[in-house]
């Protein structure tokens, strides 16, 4: 659902009046968080979907990075995971569920997270994730808001999800690109939730299905972002040049489109900065002051962090960059 949809369906819940909910639905954070003593809080979150590549294995192991996403996001750690299966009973003797729920259990022992239990239906279409719980203090819960001017702005994953999920789908992605999508899709923001932690975040979120400025917006409502240093994979430019956004980005820039300064982009710059993602890299406000030791503490990894922009008064404002604007 569009944030504008999802936000009619979320004022149908009554008003939280627990004091024991640190987060609830009513902040559009990543995940509820639940506190349970003066030094523990309880960390809740769920997500699946439907694939989004063809291969099982890398189906599995998206749906499990994407599940812990949040929970990392909030500067916790997991602790274990319930699966979530729709599946075609008729097409149980293929392996493929198997294969895909194996996947996704490899994936979350990476994380060091056991999948202890779960629930599963018959369904025409296949659907898989997670609702993960996870742990943290309370006094170093990292939300989506506190975000303050002069904040500088990181993205910690190139995007390119939407674009090639639906290239895949129309046979029109190039084998590269597919493979490198994937590894960038399976791959855990642990790392980049630990190097937040360390350097000190004043806000943080993860890029998924409203896109990156959908997001953005959960943190800031004014920003100064820098088109040609926002990361994406190689080739992915091509996809979005052909038109190959899914119905959901269109969706994203529609529900955005007059709450930000677009200078000069054109629609196609418009919606890549949409684009739908799924098990995106965290988008990380932090003081100037802390900036150099979160970009040395991810020097070394397979996706750097990237400044992408500064958190500002006003609106969100996207230029090309700083030498054009």
């Amino acid at each position: 659902m569009s944030p504008v949809e999802l936000g009619q369906v979320l004022g149908a819940l009554p008003p939280l009046q627990d004091a024991r909910v640190l987060v609830g639905s009513g902040s559009r954070d990543d995940a509820a968080v639940f506190r349970v003593s003066d030094d523990r809080a309880l960390v809740a979150t769920v997500d699946f979907f439907t694939p989004i590549v063809d291969e099982p294995e890398a189906f599995g192991a998206i749906a499990a990075a994407n599940a812990l996403s949040d929970v990392y996001a909030m500067g916790a750690r997991p602790l274990f995971a319930l699966s979530l299966v729709g599946f075609p009973r008729a097409e149980l003797a293929s392996g493929y569920l198997e294969r895909i729920v194996g996947a996704g259990a490899a994936k979350l022992g990476e994380a060091g997270v056991p999948v202890v239990g779960g629930h599963s239906i018959d369904d025409a279409e296949p659907k898989f994730g997670y609702a993960v719980t996870g742990e943290v203090r309370p006094d170093q819960l990292v939300g989506n808001r506190g975000a303050r001017p002069g904040d500088l702005l990181y993205l910690t994953k190139p995007l390119c999800s939407g674009l090639v999920a639906t290239a895949i789908k129309r046979q029109a992605c190039p084998p590269a690109l597919r493979d490198a999508a994937v590894a960038v899709m399976s791959h855990l923001n642990r790392r980049a939730s630990e190097a937040m932690l360390a350097a000190g975040p004043s806000a943080a979120t993860d890029v998924t299905g409203y896109g990156l400025l959908g997001h953005l917006r959960n943190l800031t409502h004014g920003a100064e972002i820098e088109l040609d240093r926002v990361p994406v994979l190689p080739g992915v430019w091509d996809l979005a040049a052909a038109g190959l956004f899914p119905d959901g980005s269109r969706r994203n820039l529609g529900a955005i489109q007059a709450q930000v300064d677009w200078d000069d982009l054109d629609e196609t710059e418009r919606l890549l900065l949409c684009d739908s993602q799924t098990s995106g890299g965290l988008l990380v406000a932090l003081p100037p002051q802390a900036a150099a030791r979160f970009e040395s503490l991810l020097a070394d990894e397979a996706y750097p962090a990237v400044r992408i922009g500064k958190v500002s008064e006003g609106q969100i404002r996207v230029r090309r960059s700083v030498a054009s604007g």
